[in-house]
């Protein structure tokens, strides 16, 4: 009965979010008070990413990473990354004149894994257990902190450029929300999963499936910057989700079976 209602926490997330998010919107068009922006931007940002959060820890076995772990993946994960890829990324602008889409996801991809590097080498590092999917969702943490920052400041943009259209927002927050889990939030979990499973077991194997999994989370943040429209977003979405399914099945048959690993020396 536990299992099943962890299972399903996710669709009390979403529901929940999305309620808060429409009474938001209701009351800000009813009284037009421009204080109710923020808490909109806030909700629009976060409700499905958190959601999809709360859907990935329920699959990811019998042992959960703890919901501190995750709460700073997703805040100083979120807060660190983009502050680190922003700054990076504005000094190779004004070193280089131009910024190549691929540096940008490379800077980007590197950034969010700050966090979730310092995390599995301290916070899980005490537990004898160490499985893949408890870097893949503390990856999922910190990828989904980062997309809800940078959507808060995609919609604050859009208020401005449109000098205060709140479909505009909506919009914005919208496309982003929606696209969010199968952007960052896969890209960092695929990454930060394949570091723990490296971790668990540092074979040359496993290193090179950490060196392909960042190349591919590149090449996928490359593309999803390169090429606009709704077919080429649903494809790599799709190659994104499916990719992070297929790693999440596979490392929970990992820890299904219960599998101990040498404890790790720091």
């Amino acid at each position: 009965m536990r299992d099943h209602s962890r299972r399903w926490a996710w669709l009390g997330v979403l529901l929940i979010g999305l309620i808060l998010y429409v009474v938001v919107l209701r009351t800000l068009i009813h009284t037009q008070n421009p204080n109710f922006v923020p808490a909109l931007i806030l909700l629009g940002a976060t409700v499905i990413p958190l959601a999809f959060l709360t859907f990935a820890q329920a699959r990811t076995g019998r042992w959960q990473v703890p919901s501190s772990a995750l709460a700073v993946a997703a805040f100083f994960g979120g807060v660190i990354g983009i502050v680190v890829a922003g700054t990076l990324e504005y000094n190779s602008m004004r070193d280089l004149g131009v910024l190549p889409l691929a540096l940008v996801a490379v800077i980007e991809e590197a950034a969010k894994l700050i966090v979730p590097i310092a995390l599995l080498f301290t916070i899980l590092a005490r537990h004898e257990r160490r499985l893949p999917s408890d870097g893949l969702i503390i990856g999922v943490a910190s990828g989904m902190g980062f997309a809800a920052l940078e959507t808060m400041g995609y919609a604050f943009t859009a208020l401005l450029q449109s000098q205060g259209n709140i479909g505009a927002v909506e919009q914005t927050l919208f496309l982003r929300g929606l696209t969010s889990p199968a952007g960052h939030t896969a890209w960092t979990g695929l990454t930060a999963g394949a570091l723990w499973a490296f971790i668990a077991s540092p074979t040359g194997k496993r290193f090179l499936e950490l060196l392909a999994t960042f190349a591919g989370a590149v090449v996928l943040h490359t593309a999803w910057d390169t090429f606009a429209g709704l077919p080429a977003f649903i494809i790599l979405g799709v190659l994104s989700l499916g990719w992070l399914f297929l790693a999440l099945r596979r490392y929970r048959t990992f820890g299904d079976h219960s599998l101990r690993l040498s404890p790790l020396t720091i």
